[in-house]
């Protein structure tokens, strides 16, 4: 299947694409913010003309008087016209005629004369905050009609908020769901390589084993030879026997994780730069018995202690330290004097593919963490990098 190369930059790391996105996101919502605010803008305009035009009718009424002979057709049709915008009458201090006030007109409930104009009140200085009062001379005394947004001008101005914030939910969704199946297609990837590699190995090393067995037939030939091939040939096993279970789901058994960390670290001692000063601290009072795979525990010291040589450039001094934490798990931090690591690497370190050396696929922390998190239910994390001085790198099952 073809990949969205946009969404795989976005994913990966920052890109002059997703800035370019992280623009136009910002465009648009301050686009639809401008545009629903210039639309409740003009309702608000229009709702004012509704209110000036219905105060300026009843003024004409009360100005001209209920028995006067003039039509007032025209006059009662602009007053009746307002169905929506929420409006009181106050004259001499007192609210008299309103209209649209939802509590007002519900039918179910009955209101005594002082509880409704205790109401009007309230909703006269809540108007009075939101619009300044129409005002009309009613014979020798000034008149005022309070007015409020209607219940669409009012629900308009949240509309945006709501708009963009189910934008960004399905945004998010979506990404998530482009995530998951990219980690799920990697996931498949690994297993598969991881599947394949223990197939491959396994054909030479049964090979090779006959072929030692037949070399010792030969009376010329030295044993030690031989056991020495075997040894290596032992560790071929070991690493196919890595790469099988990290392809498969591994066996458990309960092991002294304590004495197994102690046993792979003397193992790496032998076999890395004699430039190196190895530090082993075992804080663990009693045996640390644990259901784990043997071999990808192994492996995964095995990794941190190789890159932590690697970013010493094979001199400096390397510590690994085991404690119990205050929920009784193992703790184990592996330190080393190496380069260190800037916040934008540690970010990506774990990330498949990543890597800060020349060679090497970049996938021995991304492994690690799917051994001890995955298979283990543990931890793996930096626990703290600087520039120059080191990195420590913490594990916790």
């Amino acid at each position: 299947m073809k990949r969205n190369r946009l969404f795989h930059d976005l994913y990966v790391n920052i890109s002059t694409k997703r800035i370019i996105l992280t623009a136009v996101l910002l465009v648009f919502v301050v686009g639809v913010l401008y545009y629903f605010n210039e639309v409740r803008k003009s309702l608000e305009d229009r709702e004012e003309k509704y209110a000036r035009l219905y105060a300026e009718g009843l003024g004409f009424f009360i100005n001209q008087g209920v028995n006067n002979d003039c039509d007032y057709t025209f006059v009662d049709e602009v007053i009746k016209a307002n169905e929506t915008v929420p409006t009181i009458l106050v004259t001499d201090g007192s609210p008299n005629i309103y209209l649209n006030i939802p509590e007002l007109e519900d039918s179910t409930k009955k209101w005594d004369e002082k509880e409704k104009e205790k109401l009007l009140l309230e909703k006269v200085a809540e108007m009075a905050e939101e619009h300044k009062p129409l005002e009309f001379t009613v014979g020798k005394s000034k008149g005022y009609v309070y007015y409020a947004n209607s219940t669409i001008v009012k629900q308009l101005s949240y509309f945006p908020y709501i708009l963009i914030a189910t934008f960004l939910v399905f945004g998010t969704l979506a990404y998530l769901t482009y995530s998951s199946s990219r980690k799920a297609e990697q996931n498949r990837v690994w297993v598969g390589l991881a599947k394949e590699t223990a197939h491959q190995l396994g054909t030479p090393i049964s090979g090779l084993m006959g072929w030692i067995e037949v070399l010792k037939i030969n009376p010329d030939f030295d044993s030690s030879i031989g056991d020495e091939m075997l040894k290596d040939i032992s560790r071929l096993e070991t690493i196919t026997n890595r790469f099988s279970n990290i392809g498969s789901e591994p066996t458990m058994k309960e092991e002294n994780l304590g004495e197994l960390i102690e046993s792979a670290v003397e193992y790496l001692k032998k076999r890395i730069s004699t430039k190196i000063n190895w530090t082993l601290i075992n804080n663990l009072e009693k045996p640390y018995i644990q259901k784990i795979n043997k071999n990808l525990i192994e492996w995964v010291v095995e990794n941190l202690c190789k890159n932590a040589v690697d970013a010493m450039g094979g001199i400096g001094n390397l510590e690994i330290k085991m404690n119990y934490n205050s929920s009784g798990k193992l703790t184990m931090d592996i330190s080393d004097t190496g380069k260190g690591m800037n916040n934008a690497v540690q970010r990506k370190v774990f990330n498949p593919g990543f890597s800060t050396k020349k060679r090497g696929w970049g996938l021995g922390l991304t492994l690690a963490k799917r051994i001890i998190e995955t298979y283990h239910g543990g931890q793996i994390y930096v626990l703290k990098s600087e520039i120059g001085k080191g990195t420590t790198f913490r594990i916790i099952i």
